[in-house]
């Protein structure tokens, strides 16, 4: 799946360094880890550029070698990240995974991280001449006071792309601050994804109707039913589409992947069915794997799926590739 765009997508958040254990037994016994990264922002930006889309990443990491990883491997995948400042004073964010296939625990250590620091002066690097369109989530208005400006100004600004808002809820992130907001922020964006089950815990309901009676103000709405399928309400009209079964190897990174898919296709003039579809590929690739950004699925695989009948479609099975 590519899509030939006449301009790119800037997505605006945190990334942070990852840490998950290279051996198998108890977590608290390990010694032994991999480092990767990990963002949602920034997963979305990479996804983004395996589909063909140009993204661009704007964010801030610490003036350490975490943050120099976490830059070489999101240019590494393509990602323009020429708008990330580097803190001189506050560190990169580091969380921990214990990576397992039914849901894996995530342990942050990011307060007070250079990504938290970030304010509405951060909107004089997203350089949105040629933009399609911002990504953003609901992670970030979490991290601080100057973060959650930083999204209304981003929301509230003259729009020269149109914004998507992506709920993202992490409920370790809101302990200490007023949940509220998100209802606020998804409301003025204008293409609004959120799984049902977040969005049960978040506004109280996760049905795509009561999710438009919620949030009237963005053009799209896009309710995740995980391993169900996922449906679009848009312009009077509710459209579902069944997700793909899959041998889940690990989750973290399907819903990114999802986004990213959905806002591509989306972007492209596609109807609401393919880029459901087109979504449920691009998660497939993330399920696939323990990374929170897993390759791309081959074109062999896609291609067809992407045209096939609804019983074609509901009898595929997705296995990890040996």
């Amino acid at each position: 799946m590519r899509f030939d765009l006449p301009g790119g997508v800037v997505c605006l958040g945190e990334t942070m360094a990852v840490l998950v254990p290279a051996e198998p037994g108890p977590v608290r016994a390990a010694r032994t880890w991999t480092r990767a990264i990990g963002g949602a922002e920034s997963n979305v930006a990479i996804h983004l550029h395996r589909l063909g889309v140009r993204s661009r990443w704007v964010g801030a990491v610490g003036d350490d070698a975490f943050g120099g990883a976490v830059l070489d491997a999101v240019s590494g995948a393509g990602v323009d990240v020429t708008g990330v400042r580097v803190d001189p004073d506050r560190p990169t964010g580091l969380y921990v995974k214990e990576a397992d296939a039914a849901g894996s625990r995530v342990r942050y250590y990011r307060r007070g991280s250079a990504a938290s620091a970030l304010g509405p002066d951060a909107l004089d690097r997203l350089d949105l001449g040629d933009a399609l369109l911002v990504h953003v989530t609901g992670i970030t208005a979490a991290l601080s006071d100057s973060c959650l400006d930083l999204l209304r100004a981003v929301l509230a600004a003259p729009r020269r792309s149109p914004v998507s808002f992506d709920l993202n809820w992490r409920p370790a992130l809101w302990r200490d601050r007023d949940p509220a907001v998100l209802r606020e922020l998804a409301d003025a964006a204008d293409v609004v994804l959120a799984g049902a089950d977040e969005a049960q815990a978040v506004w109280g309901t996760g049905d795509p109707d009561g999710l438009r009676a919620l949030l009237p103000g963005p053009k799209t709405l896009v309710v995740k039913h995980g391993a169900r399928g996922a449906t679009v309400v848009e312009d009077g009209a509710t459209t579902f589409q069944p997700a793909l079964r899959v041998d889940v190897v690990e989750p973290v990174g399907a819903g990114d992947a999802f986004a990213a898919g959905y806002l591509a296709a989306h972007l492209a003039g596609e109807p609401p069915a393919r880029r459901l579809r087109v979504g449920h590929l691009q998660a497939a690739s993330a399920l696939l794997t323990r990374e929170d950004v897993g390759e791309s699925l081959p074109s062999h695989v896609t291609a067809p799926l992407l045209d096939a009948d609804s019983d074609t479609w509901a009898a595929a099975h997705l296995r990890r590739r040996r």
